[in-house]
């Protein structure tokens, strides 16, 4: 992969002159990754997924500045060390405290610092963050080049085509030119503008059209910067061929809802085997988190709530749902829960094998 050549973009700028010294080993772990979706991707949840996939990269939910400053920073950015390789996502537009708290997370041993650019919330929108920096993509650069100076593990952005009126191919090529020379080791283009008026943050998701020829032609014109794709994909095999021009692929909420698709990451992006075979051998394989967590008092719902997607389409799926639903949030409930919901899947695949004769 000739992503570090330094060959000159269009804009006259090269990628590794603008001072981004991007690892392998964070290139591989861009090629597919799982998005940073808020009240979704936490500590329990990035766990559970590593079960199904070794190489995957995670992102944490969007974390404000002002929370990691002022916060509880062991519940903020506490994580386990299985879920390597892991990036945090701020959500921030002062330089300053940006690179303060890229520093603190780097202490914490992440592997990658996120900047969100792409969120569209009335409460982002408030902070004068996420989508609405797409307006100021001078702002932008100044973030990243303070990050840069901060840390030195990679930093990224993570953006949409544009918000509103804007035409993408201003205001997306605007947005990456300040961010390549600050430095940026990456950016992940969510595929779709950003409605900051008149739509909702779900409605953002899935009503402004996607246009990934607009993120192939981001990349032509930045042959050297690691660009992922990201929005509406909704099949690994389906999105493969992207990664024909594009350096990698970022998944959200299908990859939630049916977690079962990343046992398939691995061989298919990564061509290395699967941590599991399947879906039962990774709730086998998380249950030992589960004890070790309810031995500290987290609640069995708060790790469970994440597994309701698994089996989605087998023989039992909605008794798993229907037992993890009204019995993880019972207090005290046990890994015994789980234990009696994967048996009524396995009891209902056994009920689907055809009679010997």
């Amino acid at each position: 992969m000739d992503n570090c050549a330094g060959r000159v973009t269009m804009a006259g700028i090269t990628h590794q002159d603008a001072g981004a010294i991007v690892t392998s080993k964070h290139l591989d772990s861009l090629r597919f990754s799982v998005a940073p979706m808020m009240d979704w991707s936490d500590r329990h949840c990035r766990v559970l997924h590593r079960t199904l996939s070794r190489h995957a990269l995670l992102y944490t939910e969007m974390v404000t500045t002002g929370a990691i400053i002022h916060g509880d920073r062991q519940r903020l950015l506490g994580f386990d060390d299985v879920e390597h390789p892991v990036a945090v996502q701020l959500g921030g537009s002062d330089p300053q405290a940006l690179a303060e708290c890229a520093r603190i997370c780097e202490a914490f041993g992440y592997d990658e610092i996120n900047l969100n650019c792409g969120c569209p919330s009335d409460r982002v929108q408030n902070g004068a963050f996420g989508a609405c920096l797409m307006r100021e993509p001078r702002l932008v650069g100044d973030c990243v080049a303070a990050m840069k100076a901060a840390v030195k593990i990679p930093v990224t952005v993570k953006c949409r085509i544009g918000v509103d009126d804007q035409e993408p191919r201003e205001a997306l090529w605007a947005l990456t030119q300040s961010v390549v020379e600050a430095g940026v080791d990456g950016l992940i283009v969510h595929a779709r503008k950003a409605w900051l008026q008149g739509l909702s943050p779900k409605e953002n998701r899935d009503v402004p059209p996607l246009d990934y020829d607009v993120v192939h032609a981001l990349k032509r014109d930045y042959p050297t910067l690691p660009i992922a794709l990201n929005g509406g994909l909704q099949s690994i095999e389906a999105a493969l061929p992207h990664l024909d021009t594009l350096d990698g692929l970022m998944f959200g909420r299908v990859a939630y809802q049916n977690p079962d698709m990343l046992v398939s990451v691995d061989p298919l992006v990564f061509g290395q085997p699967a941590p599991v075979a399947n879906s039962f051998e990774a709730v086998e394989a998380y249950i030992p988190y589960l004890e070790a967590r309810l031995a500290e008092g987290v609640r069995l719902h708060d790790m469970t709530r994440h597994m309701l997607g698994l089996f989605t389409g087998l023989p039992g799926a909605r008794a798993w749902r229907r037992t993890l639903a009204t019995k993880a949030v019972v207090r005290g409930a046990g890994v015994e829960v789980v234990r009696e919901a994967l048996g009524m899947v396995a009891q209902g695949a056994r009920a689907e094998e055809p009679a010997q004769v």
